[in-house]
């Protein structure tokens, strides 16, 4: 009697309660009602330590997650420390000496206050008094010179990283070549200065029709354009396909042939630049890549393909390889 009653209150007291196998929910009815109550409590208690172990190592996931994305140090990759330590070799050896000069000063320091202490406490040390007080000022001295290199030092690095970051996720953005061929940014390091343009569509079209004139110049220099619409909107080209025109439109396609690939980490990316240069997020602007895919200029409005032409070297002849470098200075 009392295991009919507590088969009836599993029963009733669980309405929620349906077989499943996958939870390992199963009874056989050929079985006597003591069993029947013993291997149906047994199940429920298994099953209930199965959900709770799913639930634990589901918060633990989720929190080793948050973790990893609060991390700052996950934003710098190796690859960019690399090219830091490429760039400028002897930083690491002048942040070096400049704590090794702050320490030993400090440490002189110390010495002259407790002889300073020493000197004040004893009448007969009186004479002393103003060459400890003369090295003390040198050690106190010391020390603020060295911290100011070195906190100078330290904040060239880190605004380098952050540059080189930025110019690394930049590398990893896709272009639409034609209808078959996408390809990252960082294909084009060595062949093609990228001019990439975020605006409105209305913004995009009349950069096309101002660039007209300098065609030739451009792809002489190397230039693409990538043009990205902020707007959703897309920008309609009209190009002469007439026969005296015909090798004008073919050059003028090749410099506006880019599309970017995957919009919302394209739009991302220049919200970051945006918000870095203190430029309004609706603004049109424009970026200047060099040869090596660092950012050589930028800013607000229509590019300047005038000065473009007369600023880059051309990428080919005799001079190519030579001025290579010459881009310009790197933002």
């Amino acid at each position: 009697m009392n295991t009919a009653a507590q088969l009836s209150y599993i029963v009733i007291g669980c309405p929620t309660f349906h077989t499943n196998n996958h939870l390992g929910f199963s009874f056989s009815r050929h079985i006597n009602g003591h069993r029947l109550s013993s291997v149906f409590t047994s199940v429920i208690l298994d099953a209930t330590l199965r959900i709770r172990r799913r639930r634990s190592q589901s918060h633990s996931a989720i929190t080793c997650s948050a973790s990893d994305k609060r991390s700052p140090s996950s934003e710098i990759s190796s690859a960019a420390k690399i090219r830091s330590e490429v760039l400028s070799p002897f930083r690491s050896v002048r942040m070096f000496f400049y704590l090794s000069f702050m320490a030993s000063a400090a440490l002189g320091g110390l010495i002259a206050s407790t002889q300073l202490v020493a000197a004040v406490a004893n009448s007969t040390k009186a004479a002393v008094v103003p060459d400890i007080l003369k090295g003390l000022g040198i050690d106190i001295a010391a020390v603020l010179i060295f911290a100011f290199l070195y906190s100078r030092e330290n904040n060239a690095k880190n605004a380098q990283l952050a540059r080189l970051s930025r110019e690394e996720s930049l590398s990893n953005l896709k272009l639409r070549v034609d209808e078959k061929k996408v390809i990252p940014v960082t294909t084009f390091r060595g062949i093609a200065r990228l001019v990439i343009l975020a605006g409105p569509a209305s913004f995009i079209e009349e950069s096309f029709k101002l660039s007209e004139p300098f065609t030739e110049a451009l792809l002489e220099r190397g230039v693409l354009v990538v043009p990205f619409a902020t707007d959703g909107g897309s920008p309609s080209f009209e190009f002469e396909e007439s026969e005296e025109m015909k090798e004008i439109t073919s050059k003028r396609k090749r410099l506006w042939q880019l599309v970017p690939v995957y919009i919302t980490e394209w739009a991302k990316w220049l919200d970051e630049q945006k918000k870095l240069a203190n430029v309004a997020p609706g603004s049109p602007v424009y970026l200047s890549l060099r040869l090596d895919g660092r950012v050589r200029g930028s800013g607000v409005g229509y590019p300047p393909w005038n000065a473009f032409v007369a600023q880059l070297p051309p990428v080919k002849g005799i001079w190519s390889g030579l001025l290579d470098g010459m881009d310009g200075r790197v933002l």
